[in-house]
């Protein structure tokens, strides 16, 4: 059965909570792996047939925890996941398009294909204080993880990617 493997990366909880809620969703339509970036390697993505990334942005780019997941991983499976589906997930205060594009340069040279645009939920957070702060999304925002989650592993299942 193909496994859908979903890595995240969270600093103040939002892109855990995305990341579990696309775990959930994934799991009513097929198979997944869910692994914090610190514990996934490239044996997890060799074994995995499709990938959804999620992570936060800092400093308009990709968290340092996920960008050392993709560093540690990059050559060890490069020209060994081609053409395999992929989606992102980004958490961030206002914007999130620094890091989309860091992970899609880094999707691209893999050669994955993109199965959507990525999805990128803003906290509105603005300030110190709110930045560093414990995020909380609320469920429409979780329900949009749930179903990409789903619409990825069933799109796996299926064959479509």
């Amino acid at each position: 059965m193909a496994t859908l493997l979903i890595v995240y990366h969270s600093r103040t909880g939002g892109s855990r909570q995305m990341a579990h809620a696309a775990y959930e969703g994934a799991r009513s339509e097929g198979n997944a792996r869910l692994l914090e970036a610190s514990d996934a390697g490239p044996d997890d993505l060799l074994n995995a047939q499709g990938y959804l990334f999620c992570a936060p942005e800092n400093l308009a780019t990709v968290s340092g925890e996920m960008k050392e997941f993709f560093d540690r991983c990059y050559y060890p499976v490069l020209d060994r996941i081609e053409g395999r589906a992929y989606a992102l997930m980004i958490c961030a205060g206002s914007d999130g398009t620094g890091a989309a594009r860091q992970m899609t340069r880094i999707a691209t040279g893999w050669h994955l294909k993109e199965a959507q645009p990525p999805m990128i939920i803003c906290t509105q957070a603005q300030t110190p204080e709110a930045i560093q702060a414990p995020k909380t999304l609320g469920e429409a925002d979780l329900s949009h993880c749930r179903d990409l989650g789903a619409a990825m592993a069933a799109g796996l299942s299926m064959g479509v990617f």
